[in-house]
């Protein structure tokens, strides 16, 4: 037995050898440990700004997907991706009743949130083959515009397979509804009317000069331009909007699209367009809102001339008073009133070179001592359906140029 524990029992030196191993093998788990801790520790510290977004961006994403009911009035450009249920409750399931109006690309319909909050919902149709173009276009360039005469957008629903756009609601809906409509006419006096012309005027400085792009909307019109409770006007549906960058000037396209009778000569002969589109539309609307006519009907003795046509008729022979709205008795102002037809005749020249800009229009409205040019004669002064030949004839693919445009916020 004693030889066997003797032949078995460590030496000394292995003692010592094992002893070293030991000591070696924590050193090692010691050191890769501490190494871990501080790479963990750096890990987290540069990562700390990315985590923190991820955070943000999920609780975001968590308060939009439940379509949370915040306050709209403050300055939060942040989009809200509405749920389906949300905008179906609001809208009493998109009832005939809160229905606003009907485009070419949807409806829209008045809706109501719980916590009281109006709103406007764009329903783009299903069917519709440029919907979804519109859709992006108009949440990409709204989202980024913020501006008092330019109507909010707060949000959007995807769900369902719906494409819906969610809108400040304003009570007095469209331009249209007053200009047009013999009983409503009456209560846009001058006044007014020189607020809405100011109105629409700094929301296209903002979209041409002072905004980070240069916006065209390309469907400046009287339905799309919106009137808040207190008759302060708002330019909407940006469907067809196309941004410039600031030293661009003019550029091309091989799809025309518009209404009829805003829509400049330029745009419809070569597929042309700039910041002039606007002007010249501006111009179509600034004679509708001191006359109340439409652009779909025909004027004069022969009832022969289109609404341009008349109205510098009447101009160059000196008659231009038979022009104004008849409930405009104000006669304190017909000399403001001629003043504003002589610029807006000069927006809608043949030439955009003979067109003012938006900023040049500001300074002749606002300063009744400037000099004004003489107006030649309107360009684009040829019917409908010379119109539709004509876009035919060159080429260009003719694409919803009609009365009803894209969509809007807005009964007709």
């Amino acid at each position: 037995m004693l030889s066997f524990i003797l032949q078995y029992h460590p030496s000394a030196q292995e003692v010592v050898e094992d002893h070293h191993k030991r000591r070696l093998l924590i050193i090692v788990l010691l050191t890769t440990l501490t190494v871990i801790f501080l790479l963990g520790i750096l890990f987290c510290y540069y990562h700390r700004g990315t985590r923190a977004n991820i955070t943000r961006m999920l609780y975001k994403l968590g308060r939009y997907l439940s379509a949370p009911e915040k306050d709209f009035e403050g300055n939060d450009s942040d989009l809200i991706a509405f749920s389906y249920v949300t905008i179906k409750v609001a809208t009493d399931n998109f009832s005939k009743d809160n229905r606003l109006g009907e485009g070419g690309f949807g409806t829209v319909y008045k809706g109501k949130l719980q916590k009281g909050h109006e709103i406007a919902v764009k329903r783009l149709s299903k069917t519709s083959n440029q919907g979804l173009e519109e859709f992006k276009n108009e949440i990409i360039l709204t989202a980024r515009l913020q501006h008092v005469n330019l109507v909010r957008l707060l949000g959007y629903c995807t769900k369902k397979d719906e494409k819906m756009l969610i809108y400040e609601y304003l009570p007095n809906k469209s331009l249209d509804q007053f200009l047009f409509d013999p009983r409503k006419s009456v209560l846009l006096d001058w006044r007014k009317r020189v607020n809405i012309i100011e109105g629409v005027t700094q929301g296209l400085l903002y979209l041409q000069e002072y905004s980070n792009f240069t916006i065209i909307h390309r469907d400046l019109k009287a339905s799309n331009v919106l009137l808040d409770d207190e008759m302060n006007p708002k330019i909407s549906d940006f469907g067809l909007a196309r941004i410039f960058r600031k030293y661009e000037l003019e550029a091309n396209t091989n799809t025309i699209v518009g209404t009829y009778g805003y829509v400049p000569p330029e745009y419809v002969r070569k597929g042309i367009y700039s910041t002039k589109y606007d002007v010249y539309s501006f111009g179509v609307l600034l004679l509708q809102i001191i006359s109340g006519k439409r652009t779909s009907c025909y004027y004069g003795t022969h009832e022969n001339m289109n609404l341009l046509e008349y109205a510098y008729e009447l101009w160059r022979e000196g008659r231009g008073v038979e022009f104004l709205d008849p409930s405009l008795d104000d006669t304190t102002s017909p000399f403001k009133m001629m003043r504003c037809m002589q610029i807006a005749l000069l927006c809608v020249q043949e030439s955009s070179a003979d067109r003012p800009s938006m900023l040049e229009f500001d300074s002749m409205f606002k300063n009744e001592g400037a000099v004004i040019s003489t107006p030649k004669v309107p360009g684009f002064s040829i019917n409908k359906k010379e119109y539709e030949e004509e876009t035919s004839y060159s080429g260009i693919k003719y694409s919803s140029i009609n009365d009803v445009t894209v969509s809007q916020l807005a009964p007709r």
